[in-house]
């Protein structure tokens, strides 16, 4: 067997969203999968809830509270700029990714219309090579004051894909905590794990290299930038929102990869947005192996099972 053909090349896109303007947001996100493809990725990589941004309005505006006229526009806006996947927002994406055969793992918010059109949700899109949307994972559980914007999600995404010869899934941000959701993914081949985060070095420098030691996989962790010139949104209810963040980064970045023995592959980058991209070989996944393999020969099923549930959540069945 030719040797190369257990290589792959893999992107991260560490970059700032046109904060609350998702036709903007997704332009950029294009530009980057054309520049991943240009240097011969297979897949690229971008952090969470990307299109059309985090919600770092809530820790600074008071966003618990209730019934306040501020925070209602504001989340009415967002709602408005979140992705609609069956109205065909991220159409242009995924023609891009089949145009130059490369997979895609995007955050967005993402306003299904399945759960009444309006509720939102931290969701994780995986486009293959062929631009077809193959999953949406919407987090299981959002973070403290996330929960003020997102809604909770379901098991349906915690699914694996293929990019020969490696097996890809991936979790959102602090649902890499969560061990059972990693372990249903060990449990479909996985070795290649993509977190995805807002972006800050601070969820990514350790938790980073455990995932890798733990799943002897290698384990790319994407993140977003966001600094206070980044919110150019015209709302009356956000344009004092830079005044009260003197810090130079309200997201300053992290993405890193690391090899399955948890060693860099790509240090931690900081404050810096473009695209990082490297080179992994499945080799080093069977090498570490060797003596480990969580879902292989070092699991005991006989003792130690997993159940999940993958249908998709919905409030109604119709039979007509």
């Amino acid at each position: 067997m030719d040797s190369n053909s257990q290589k792959i090349k893999i992107a991260m896109a560490q970059i700032a969203p046109i904060w609350f303007q998702r036709e903007k947001t997704l332009e950029k996100v294009i530009t980057y999968v054309e520049k991943a493809a240009a240097q011969g990725c297979h897949l690229v990589t971008f952090g969470e809830a990307l299109v059309p941004g985090y919600p770092f309005w809530i820790e600074k505006t008071n966003g618990a509270l209730f019934n306040n006229e501020r925070q209602k526009t504001i989340q009415a806006e967002y709602s408005h700029q979140a992705v609609q996947i069956e109205r065909g927002d991220l159409s242009d994406l995924c023609e891009v990714a089949k145009q130059k055969e490369i997979a895609v793992y995007l955050g967005i918010i993402e306003r299904p219309t399945d759960r009444s059109g309006h509720s939102l949700y931290c969701s994780m899109v995986y486009i293959d090579q062929q631009g077809i949307i193959q999953s949406v994972h919407r987090k299981l559980m959002p973070t403290y004051e996330e929960r003020l914007s997102w809604s909770t999600g379901d098991g349906h995404g915690l699914v694996t894909h293929s990019i020969p010869p490696f097996t890809v899934g991936g979790l959102n941000c602090w649902e890499n905590w969560m061990p059972l959701a990693r372990a249903s993914l060990y449990a479909q081949g996985e070795d290649l794990h993509v977190a995805i985060w807002p972006g800050n070095l601070k969820n990514t420098f350790d938790l980073t290299s455990v995932m890798a030691k733990e799943g002897r996989s290698y384990v790319m962790s994407v993140c977003g930038l966001m600094r206070p010139e980044d919110i150019l949104s015209t709302m009356p209810e956000l344009q004092d929102l830079a005044k009260q963040c003197p810090e130079e980064f309200m997201a300053n970045g992290g993405s890193c990869i690391a090899n399955p023995d948890g060693s860099w592959l790509v240090e931690p980058q900081v404050e810096s947005e473009g695209l990082f991209v490297a080179e992994i070989d499945h080799a080093f996944v069977r090498r570490e192996r060797q003596n480990f393999d969580p879902a292989g020969h070092y699991s005991r099923p006989d003792v130690l099972s997993l159940s999940v549930d993958r249908s998709r959540q919905t409030t109604a069945t119709f039979k007509d």
